[in-house]
């Protein structure tokens, strides 16, 4: 799939930021768009027609673009769509549900057509896993844990593990539950949250390093945690590497080739 096939459905209120919006869309030759004013309007037009991506504000006259999401995301027919957000939002509290909620990509205002196009160039990712190798590494034995309280990130996840061949995969909603598991099997690699309830990705860590019997466990921690004194304990703590939310496959695919080669 292309730029140019995707077929988009834009929430956007604002007369204005449409005409700007599709005037980039015009530049980057994508031409299947449909546009909804609010949430309920969008969810209607979503299930008329599924689009392979919905673009959304964050603030709507009836809802957020975060209860849009999550609408989205407890509804069976609608929680497989990408959704992206375009917002000049800062404030992590009102980012980081979107991140948690596998958004494809957070668009910040202002931007230009490149930078929309890198963020649907996330969107194909999304739709259609690349192809990529892991070179020099054995994927058929890896035994690889999701820690995640996302369903969708980690599904999104064990997608792309299994796109490179790496079929045993076990998921935790939550740093409990990884711990357990961790108790219970061995594994090659942790892909763990930061942000998660009972026992978040910093806890996780530091039950692997210290009282695991698995201490020199690879763990690749994919977060949207902006806080630097957090992120830093994170890598004092031994973590072999940090991916920001949201992420691309190529991201993904560098960092595993980079960790799983340092352990081989």
């Amino acid at each position: 799939m292309h730029l140019g096939e995707l077929s988009i459905l834009l929430v956007e209120p604002s007369l204005t930021q449409r005409h700007i919006i599709q005037q980039q869309f015009d530049e980057l030759g994508i031409r299947f768009i449909d546009v909804a004013t609010t949430g309920e309007d969008a969810i209607a037009e979503m299930r008329q027609k599924k689009p392979d991506v919905v673009i959304s504000s964050l603030y709507l006259p009836d809802m957020t673009g975060t209860d849009l999401v999550f609408r989205m995301r407890d509804d069976e027919e609608l929680l497989e769509i990408a959704f992206m957000l375009i917002s000049s939002e800062t404030r992590l509290a009102m980012l980081d549900p979107i991140r948690q909620s596998g958004a494809v990509a957070i668009l910040p205002k202002p931007f230009d057509a490149a930078d929309l196009q890198t963020a649907l160039n996330a969107t194909l990712d999304y739709l259609e896993t690349p192809q990529f190798d892991l070179e020099e590494i054995d994927t058929e034995i890896l035994q690889v844990l999701i820690v995640d309280d996302s369903s969708m990130s980690r599904k999104h996840l064990r997608r792309l593990l299994e796109a490179v061949g790496i079929e045993n995969i076990l998921e935790a909603h939550d740093g409990a539950e990884g711990a357990a598991l961790i108790n219970q099997h061995f594994f090659d690699l942790v892909i763990s949250d930061y942000n998660m309830p009972q026992m978040n990705g910093q806890e996780l860590l530091d039950f692997i390093r210290q009282r695991s019997a698995q201490p020199g466990l690879p763990v690749l921690m994919v977060t949207s945690e902006s806080n630097q004194n957090r992120l830093a304990a994170v890598q004092r703590s031994g973590v072999s590497a940090i991916c920001d939310k949201p992420f691309t496959s190529e991201t993904i695919y560098q960092l595993l080739q980079q960790t799983l080669r340092e352990t081989n």
